[in-house]
């Protein structure tokens, strides 16, 4: 009847670690971009923005 003993505290650290990984990694994809990527991505956020306001149909200009 042998059976493997686990730390649990290991086991908790681990995870802790892993978990920390893995927002980091979330954390230098969402912040780590360089100034040229941002504002790359707000000129395209607001000619998207430009774009889908042109398309509105207001009823007060037509009256």
């Amino acid at each position: 009847m042998a059976s493997n003993v686990i730390n649990l505290r290991t086991v908790r650290k681990r995870k802790a670690r892993a978990e920390a990984s893995n927002q980091a990694s979330q954390n230098r994809a969402h912040f780590g971009r360089d100034k040229a990527e941002k504002a790359l991505d707000a000129h395209e956020r607001d000619q998207a923005d430009r774009s889908h306001d042109g398309h509105r149909i207001d009823d007060e200009t037509d009256q």
